[in-house]
């Protein structure tokens, strides 16, 4: 009887599990066609995404009647491919093919590949595989230079490429650091985190001496992520956390409109509320460098 009640107990949670899966996936956007998504934010701060799915039909559209619409003034292209297409030769000819209304368009945008679900292929089998697609993807984007990452849900790859992507859009990322780094000698900590708000990509950071975990991003990333989530479920939302011990104190807090901060010290006998203040104080000036004229424009091949 003990046994039933636990199967019954497991089953009863399974099937509660599913339909929260399901009423998630239901709100889900379905990948045929194109749609267009704008995500606008402060200080103008605007970014058009078009999400292009890879079904034959549209891709004929794509190259016709909507091709000055949907390649003009595009900044980025990214385009994933399925590492375990059995089309790979039509995957490249339509790749060729967006190049091509890209050159002509938009010939200053930047070019992103992910060599997608890399979990399917045996672990032994990985770097080659992946090198041999990167020097293809290369090769047959020039004369425009494209940067490839191979991306799984399963691991921080994904979070990885994006970061990346993310990172090289910023258009006054050096600027961006140095005031970072004058920030981070100043309070004197050890490392400085800035995390895009709603994604909690690492949008730029700053570190005085080299640390050991270098997925470290990743992991507090996701560890945020969960906990944000479990905020949301007992309708609160999450605005800052302090982790401390004995040899370091974390601060993560709301920086600005776009971001948040991650300030790390070695040095845990200094106050939180000092730290807490210098974070207050230096929200100001980094609202000023998020400032960006104009909107920019992705497309999203998948």
């Amino acid at each position: 009887p003990g046994n039933l009640h636990i199967a019954k107990g497991v089953a009863l949670e399974k099937a509660k599990r599913q339909k929260k899966i399901n009423k998630r996936n239901r709100k889900l956007v379905h990948s045929k066609g194109n749609h267009k998504k704008k995500k606008k934010k402060k200080d103008n701060l605007q970014n058009d995404f078009f999400f292009l799915a890879r079904q034959d039909t549209f891709m004929e559209n794509y190259f016709t009647s909507q091709r000055d619409n949907i390649f003009r003034n595009v900044e980025v292209l990214i385009y994933v491919f399925d590492v375990e297409s059995r089309e790979l030769e039509k995957d490249m000819h339509y790749y060729q093919s967006c190049l091509e209304a890209i050159l002509q368009n938009s010939p200053d945008a930047k070019i992103f590949c992910l060599v997608h679900k890399m979990d399917l292929v045996q672990e032994d089998q990985r770097d080659l595989i992946f090198k041999e697609r990167e020097e293809d993807l290369r090769r047959l984007s020039r004369p425009l230079e494209c940067s490839c990452f191979r991306t799984s849900i399963w691991d921080e790859t994904l979070y990885k490429a994006w970061s990346s992507i993310v990172y090289q859009l910023i258009p006054n990322v050096q600027q961006l650091e140095m005031n970072l780094r004058n920030f981070a000698e100043i309070i004197e900590a050890d490392e400085v985190l800035l995390f895009e708000r709603a994604t909690f990509l690492v949008i730029s950071h700053y570190q005085c001496k080299e640390q050991r975990d270098a997925h470290r991003f990743e992991k507090i990333s996701n560890i945020i992520k969960q906990f944000k989530l479990s905020c949301s479920k007992l309708a609160a939302s999450f605005q800052s956390m302090e982790v401390r011990n004995s040899n370091f104190a974390a601060f993560i807090d709301i920086f600005t409109s776009n971001t948040y901060v991650m300030v790390v010290m070695s040095d845990p006998s200094i106050p939180s509320a000092a730290t807490l203040i210098n974070i207050r104080n230096a929200r100001k000036h980094f609202e000023k460098l998020e400032r960006v004229d104009g909107p920019k424009q992705c497309l999203l091949m998948r």
